[in-house]
């Protein structure tokens, strides 16, 4: 079962979470999208959740680069 986190403060997204059998992140995006990332090592995780990290950003520079698509979890 995945634990979808709540996301504070960002417009982007507004939870995430992580799977670290697959190494995949998954956000969900304000209008009920979910989308995975794959191929994200626990280092990516730490990354894309660390403290004053613009989510969006991080979506835009390292995770759009990833593969993926939407979740249908």
């Amino acid at each position: 079962m995945i634990e979808w986190l709540p996301v504070a403060g960002s417009r982007r997204i507004v939870a995430e979470a992580y799977d670290e059998s697959t190494e995949t992140i998954l956000v969900r995006f304000p209008d009920g999208v979910e989308w995975y990332y794959s191929a994200c090592p626990k280092s990516v995780w730490d990354e894309f959740t660390a403290p004053g990290q613009s989510r969006g950003q991080y979506i835009h520079q390292v995770l759009n680069h990833k593969p993926n698509g939407r979740y249908g979890g």
